[in-house]
């Protein structure tokens, strides 16, 4: 666990960090896109760490890979690259630079990490975690493979290094639907989240699709009776919801897709108001940019991501601390399964 206040004193030494509206003016620009849910005060606050962040990363050689989860003044002011889980897989391949900073919890670290295994990776705070990626074990995958001889194991991204070594193929919720139709087995096992697989299932009616018992904490949460309520108080509002989501909330919703999925959607439809049933940035992200729609309704704040922060980030590029280290041995296996999710999306949309 990270020394909040040694940390704080360490950047003080070397780094200016109190509140300026002169900095915050001098970055206008990236105010701009995140002034409708960033005020100006804080912005003054934000704009010192922002400005020292992407100072320290070019003298670094390093780039910031963000989640679409991640806070405005994250995902607008300092990262180089945002995206779901297959962008940010599939843009850590083509990464340049000598070091990886992963705003994102600690197993896409060890995505980027498996992909760059000559690359330094860094997590701002190594208690990033993710309650999916904890509810399986490569023990769990043999168990599964033992109840299932033959089936192929397709497991969501949002997985520890070991588990995707014991698995056949990654897959994220934007192209889960592919790869499992893709699979040459009647039968296919998902692992770990049981809802994303049963949303799946519905829709690859073909496949005898079975299921570990895993959960996201943030998009379990929601229920078809919180969608029903919203609409009845809200009337004419599109309700766009994540398929980690319980199966009776995508059906309640008017479209299920990926993070990536619900920006091309709303970007797309520009519906007059959107309520996003996912994590509660996603709709902070894409609002500057969407003026024309409203974004209402309740949301659900994921605790690992909102562990990352500009202060974090700073110390992490300052110090090179938070190396993310993944076990050669089980690296080599663990990227079979991730490029062949990379191999197999990009085939498809060729």
């Amino acid at each position: 666990m990270l020394d909040q206040i040694a940390l704080r004193a360490e950047l003080a030494d070397h780094y200016d960090l109190s509140p300026s509206t002169d900095i915050a003016k001098a970055n206008a620009d990236i105010f701009a896109r995140i002034d409708r849910v960033v005020t100006p005060p804080d912005w003054a606050i934000f704009a010192p760490y922002v400005a020292a962040i992407n100072k320290l990363k070019k003298e670094r050689n390093a780039v910031i890979l963000a989640h679409n989860y991640m806070t405005p003044e994250i995902y607008h002011g300092i990262a180089d690259v945002v995206g779901d889980s297959l962008q940010l897989a599939i843009e850590a391949t083509k990464v340049q630079a000598d070091v990886i900073i992963q705003c994102g919890v600690h197993f896409m670290a060890e995505t980027s990490k498996i992909l760059n295994p000559s690359k330094t990776v860094l997590i701002p705070d190594m208690d990033a975690g993710c309650s999916l990626a904890e509810s399986i074990t490569a023990e769990g995958i043999a168990e599964m493979r033992a109840k299932y001889p033959g089936a192929p194991v397709v497991t969501y991204v949002n997985t520890t290094a070991e588990v995707k070594a014991a698995s056949d193929i990654c897959c994220t919720s934007s192209n889960a639907v592919q790869i499992v139709r893709g699979m040459d087995s009647d039968t296919v096992i998902m692992t770990p989240d049981k809802y994303l697989a049963q949303n799946i299932a519905n829709l690859v009616p073909e496949k005898n699709i079975v299921w570990w018992d895993g959960a996201c904490i943030v998009h379990e949460q929601y229920t078809a009776q919180d969608l029903k309520d919203f609409r009845e108080w809200n009337p004419g509002t599109r309700i766009i919801a994540h398929p980690e989501c319980p199966p009776d909330v995508v059906a309640e919703a008017d479209f299920s897709g990926s993070t990536s999925g619900i920006i091309d959607y709303v970007t797309q439809q520009r519906p007059e108001k959107a309520m996003l049933v996912t994590e509660c940035s996603m709709a902070s992200n894409i609002s500057d940019a969407l003026p024309d729609v409203d974004f209402v309704g309740p949301c659900n704040m994921c605790p690992y991501m909102k562990k990352i922060t500009l202060e974090k980030v700073l110390w992490s590029l300052h110090t090179m601390q938070g190396a993310v280290e993944v076990d050669p041995a089980v690296a080599d296996k663990a990227r079979i399964a991730v490029q062949r999710m990379i191999d197999l999306s990009a085939k498809m949309a060729g």
